[in-house]
């Protein structure tokens, strides 16, 4: 019998993709600490990877975790396969491992916990990425390399 915990604590670059913004949370390499990051204004793909790279080595991120934002029922919708595909070129583009993360009402906790708005400022987006990061600490599933 396989017993999962929850994951192992490490340096994890949460995402909140969006189709103007992406939101980002990072911890500290034991899980302790969750904080936003500032959030990534969308440019095209090569441009998202080319800045975030500087960040996931500074900040020493040995994986990414990314929300899906599943519907209501818990099927995929068109922004949730939007996030599925732009999660794996992340992964794939920056070589690192991947999980997902159900992140259904994020931004609307976010909102309520925190008292943010959807301003523009993807603030907001971040606060939700904070959420998902501490949901994978809490829950797992441990990230591994997409397909190629």
């Amino acid at each position: 019998m396989v017993i999962h915990g929850p994951p192992h604590p490490r340096s994890v670059l949460a995402v909140d993709v969006g189709r103007r913004r992406i939101g980002l949370a990072g911890c500290d390499p034991l899980g302790i600490s969750v904080r936003p990051l500032p959030p990534l204004r969308r440019k095209d793909r090569a441009t998202d990877v080319a800045r975030l790279r500087p960040l996931c080595l500074d900040r020493g991120v040995a994986a990414l975790v990314v929300g899906l934002p599943l519907l209501p029922n818990g099927k995929e919708g068109s922004q949730c396969r939007h996030s599925r595909r732009y999660g794996l070129t992340l992964a794939r583009d920056l070589a690192l491992p991947l999980a997902w993360v159900d992140e259904r009402y994020t931004s609307w906790a976010a909102e309520e916990t925190t008292g943010l708005r959807a301003d523009g400022s993807g603030r907001l987006d971040s606060a939700a990425a904070v959420l998902i990061l501490r949901q994978w600490l809490a829950e797992g599933p441990e990230p591994s390399f997409p397909d190629h």
